[in-house]
Parts: structure tokens; C-alpha cells; sequence
């Protein structure tokens, strides 16, 4: 019994000094753990002891981040607030929370999403900038996709895996409905984005994928291969939260957002139009029906 006692006791001082040599070798202050998943970016105005603080959201990253730090420096944010956020992310849930709680000040998003919510009159989102109306199409990579039922029942479709999107996935179902396809007999890959739907395309791993034409687009696929879902969807808008009559704000905003789609590579995004006219003392809408949505 006392061999035992001694072995126990033995064991527990090893264990005493193995901590001890640990917590002396090893500053915990220096212990950090990266950030797995970014999804935000800050910055600070001059006015930095003002505790309000301008919400920006967008899908995209690169966006949030080159328009939180332009909007930081700019004179008329730093009257009125001390710090910009921006966050990002294409997941219908993070747009639902932005947009239906009324979190973001300044988003960009697509109007059937403002409708959905009745944001523009819950929250006051006006338009600030929008971009031109697209098409939607079915994309393959070897032929013409046709729009007939018995031509999707054995393809592998790729759609998006994005609720709202209605060329990624409500105008494609839409045209299953109208075919009379019971979608569970479609063999249907689901992306995250409308890059992966287009490297699935390219890597041969589905058949045909629903989404827009870009430029890029005609370096992977051929153009004689498209075939238009809809026309006329309705392109994003950059929707700022006017609860006060802030048109000082509303101006510096879309300066900030057309000069940053000057800066862009597509065509699309460079020939954002403006929806206010700024140029003189009384802010007006060029269009009163953009101004109500």
C-alpha cells in the first residue's frame, strides 16, 4: 500500500512540474487563434468617438471591403458617423437578416428581395444606384439546350443553390413547372455561386447550368450554346436607409458606389446609372417610380 502511495505521489509532482514548466515556457497573452471565416471588415473615421456606426452589406467581399474603406474617409460619413462596417455574403439567411430586420444602412440587393419584405416602406430603402436589366439563359457546353421535356430528363442540371436568385434558380424551376417535370426525376447538382456553376459546366460534371451570360463566359463556352429563360430580369440595386430626409448621406453614397463601378472589369457593372440628381441644393429622383421602388 505505501509502494502505492508513493507511486501516486510521484506521479502527481511529474505532472505539477510538466504544468508549471508549460505555463513558464508559454505566454498565454501570445495565444491567438485565427479567424476561420471572415465575413466583415471595419474602419474608423476621424470622428472616431462617435458611437455610430454606418452598416454596409454586400455578396460580394472585394466590394464590401473597397466600399467600407472609401465611405471611412469620405467628409460627409465622418460628420455623422465614427466608424464603417461592411459585410459580405450570398446566402439567402444573411440577406433575409440585413434586409428584413432593417440591420444594414446601405445594401445591395435585389429588389424581389425588397418586395419580399416590403422593405422600402418598412425601413424607407430608397434606390440609390441599380444596374441594367439581364437575361437569364440555360448555358451547355456541346449544344443548344432545348426547352422540351423530354431534353432535361436525362441531363444533370446545374442550378444555384440561392432561393432568390431567379436565374440560378426560380426562372429554371419555373421552366420545369411549365414542362410538366416532376423535379425529383431531374438529376440537379446544387452550387454555391455562379463561378462554381460554371466550373462544374467546364469540368464536366453536369450537362447544363441556368445563370446569366458575361463576357468572360465565351473563353470557357460557346454563345451558339445558350438558350434565354426570361428576359428583362431586373439587375441589383444599391438600396440606402432613409429613415431621416439624410440626402447629404444619399449623395456622398452614390458617388462612393459609381466610382467604384468605373473601377470594374465587366462592362455590366460599369454602366451603373444613378437614381438621384445631386447637382444642385434640392436633392430630387431622376424617376419617381424608382424613388418608390
Amino acid at each position: 500500500m505505501l509502494h502505492k502511495l508513493s507511486f501516486v505521489t510521484l506521479l502527481f509532482l511529474v505532472m505539477v512540474a510538466a504544468w508549471s514548466v508549460g505555463k513558464v515556457s508559454v505566454n498565454s497573452d501570445e495565444i491567438t487563434f485565427p479567424e476561420l471565416i471572415k465575413t466583415s471588415t471595419q474602419c474608423y473615421t476621424t470622428a472616431s468617438e462617435n458611437k455610430n456606426q454606418l452598416i454596409v452589406f454586400t455578396p460580394s467581399q472585394s466590394v464590401a471591403e473597397r466600399l467600407t474603406e472609401s465611405l471611412c474617409v469620405d467628409s460627409v460619413v465622418t460628420k455623422q458617423y465614427g466608424s464603417v462596417k461592411g459585410y459580405w455574403g450570398d446566402s439567402t439567411t444573411e440577406s433575409f437578416d440585413f434586409v428584413g430586420k432593417g440591420i444594414a444602412d446601405l445594401v445591395l440587393a435585389k429588389n424581389n428581395i425588397m418586395n419580399a419584405f416590403n422593405a422600402e416602406l418598412t425601413y424607407n430603402y430608397q434606390a440609390v444606384v441599380g444596374f441594367s436589366d439581364y437575361t437569364a439563359y440555360f448555358i451547355s457546353s456541346k449544344e443548344k439546350p432545348r426547352l422540351t421535356k423530354q431534353y432535361f430528363l436525362d441531363k444533370r442540371i446545374g442550378l444555384l443553390d440561392y432561393p432568390t436568385s431567379r436565374s440560378g434558380h426560380i426562372l429554371p424551376k419555373k421552366v420545369f413547372k411549365d414542362l410538366n417535370i416532376n423535379q425529383s426525376n431531374l438529376d440537379i447538382t446544387y452550387a454555391s455561386s455562379h463561378s462554381e456553376l460554371r466550373d462544374l459546366l467546364a469540368n464536366g460534371q453536369v450537362d447544363i447550368i441556368a445563370s446569366f451570360w458575361k463576357e468572360s463566359d465565351a473563353e470557357r463556352f460557346s454563345k451558339n450554346y445558350i438558350t434565354p429563360l426570361s428576359n428583362k430580369i431586373s439587375g441589383s440595386r444599391w438600396y440606402l436607409k432613409m429613415q431621416q430626409n439624410n440626402t447629404d448621406l444619399l449623395c456622398a453614397v452614390q458617388r462612393h458606389i459609381l466610382d467604384m463601378s468605373k473601377e470594374q472589369t465587366l462592362s455590366y457593372y460599369k454602366e451603373a446609372q444613378s437614381y438621384w440628381d445631386c447637382s444642385s441644393e434640392h436633392v430630387t429622383a431622376k424617376d419617381k417610380s424608382i424613388k418608390n421602388g
